[in-house]
């Protein structure tokens, strides 16, 4: 190889190895990680502590990271607010081969670190009526999911209520929840996020009053 050629890869070769890792053991860490987030959605509302942990680029949480890492490949472009930084993006690249895309409508998986505002839930993808599944899910990262406003949930994989006590969501959250419920089967779905732990609520859990 010419030394011309060997001064073009050694930047690409440096980033390579200066990324953090993913996960320890990609496959088994991975499908803990999706029982998990099939058990979130399986009861909305109810928290799930992260099964394992892998990398955490500077700008996304433990729970956003292997959440991502889980479930984005290269199908699925993920939204990231302007302001991540570049780690953020570059590990997301290498670990997951996603597009990140700059339309928020576009992606397939929103995602928003902490000190990020939370996007119109309107403004996702809604899917289409032959094609609901072509939605959005938001993964947000709020300051906690043990204290804060109280949301009684009720709906599907809810027994009788639920209650999910949040800090951190818009002033128009139960308003803006409440208009994506009658868009049914459209609309979209949300991990919510905190350090180690999450929950979801998808399209079809309700807030009550």
């Amino acid at each position: 190889m010419s030394s011309t050629q060997n001064a073009m890869q050694a930047p690409a070769t440096a980033s390579a190895t200066s990324l953090l890792p993913g996960f320890d053991n990609p496959v088994d860490d991975a499908q803990a990680v999706f029982r998990a987030t099939l058990e979130a959605f399986a009861h909305p509302g109810r928290l799930e502590t992260l099964p394992a942990t892998s990398g955490q680029p500077e700008g996304l949480s433990p729970a956003l990271t292997a959440l991502l890492l889980t479930l984005a490949d290269p199908d699925t472009p993920v939204w990231l607010p302007a302001g991540v930084p570049a780690a953020a993006r570059a590990f997301l690249r290498f670990h997951c081969g996603c597009p990140l895309v700059d339309a928020i409508g576009e992606a397939t998986f929103v995602c928003v670190p902490a000190g990020y505002a939370m996007p119109a839930l309107a403004d996702c993808a809604q899917g289409l009526p032959a094609y609901p599944d072509r939605s959005a899910t938001l993964l947000v990262e709020v300051p906690s999911l043990h204290d804060g406003e109280t949301l009684t949930l009720h709906g599907p994989g809810i027994e009788t209520t639920q209650a999910l006590r949040v800090r951190g969501l818009p002033a128009t959250f139960r308003h803006d929840w409440r208009a994506n419920n009658t868009r049914f089967p459209l609309g979209v779905d949300l991990l919510l996020t905190s350090g180690h732990h999450f929950c979801a609520l998808t399209r079809t859990t309700q807030l009550e009053d």
